[in-house]
């Protein structure tokens, strides 16, 4: 993955505060999820299927119910990603099928995969899947996050941020623009 090809979440990361170890990518992934749960808890499920916050794939729309499942696709990727290499398996990045420059069909791709579930399933599988996330992270040390490449120049913490707290923080300024305009 190259700078050009990354999404722009990604890009945006590097002006805040990027965890550098262990302790604040556990910050960095709780605090980012309490935030983003708390945002979707006022959000009635009448309106969760709502089309109009703003999609992936540029001048698309999607709802409430579709940034659930995207972070959920990509917090799934990313133990999925850490699985395989931790049984010295082959990875496809950043899923078979799908290539760097591709991340808006595979935006697409999650939002058809969970579509038919209900609002209070999808945050269910998002708390399910980030506490995972947070005890992969637990159960690894700092040199392990941040002390050696994982995928080409990024290391396994840097690539774990990149796919959990960053597109959560990207998904709740688009869901509180989404209430705002919504008046919820």
């Amino acid at each position: 993955m190259n700078e050009s090809s990354m999404p722009h979440y990604v890009m945006e990361s590097s002006l805040s505060s990027v965890p550098k170890n262990k302790e604040e990518l556990h910050k960095a992934i709780t605090v980012a999820f309490k935030k983003t749960l708390a945002d979707y808890s006022t959000i009635p499920s009448q309106v969760s299927r709502k089309i109009g916050v703003a999609g992936n794939v540029k001048g698309t729309e999607i709802s409430a119910c579709d940034t659930v499942a995207y972070l959920i696709g990509w917090g799934k990727l990313v133990l999925k990603w850490y699985d395989l290499r931790s049984k010295n398996q082959p990875v496809d990045f950043p899923d078979t099928g799908y290539k760097w420059n591709e991340l808006g069909q595979l935006a697409q791709q999650f939002h058809a995969h969970y579509h038919n579930h209900t609002y209070d399933e999808l945050i269910e599988e998002f708390t399910i899947t980030t506490g995972k996330i947070l005890a992969l992270v637990d159960s690894l040390d700092n040199h392990q996050l941040y002390g050696v490449p994982w995928y080409e120049k990024y290391t396994l913490g840097k690539m774990i941020q990149f796919n959990t707290s960053s597109p959560m923080m990207n998904m709740r300024t688009k869901v509180r623009k989404f209430k705002t305009l919504n008046t919820i």
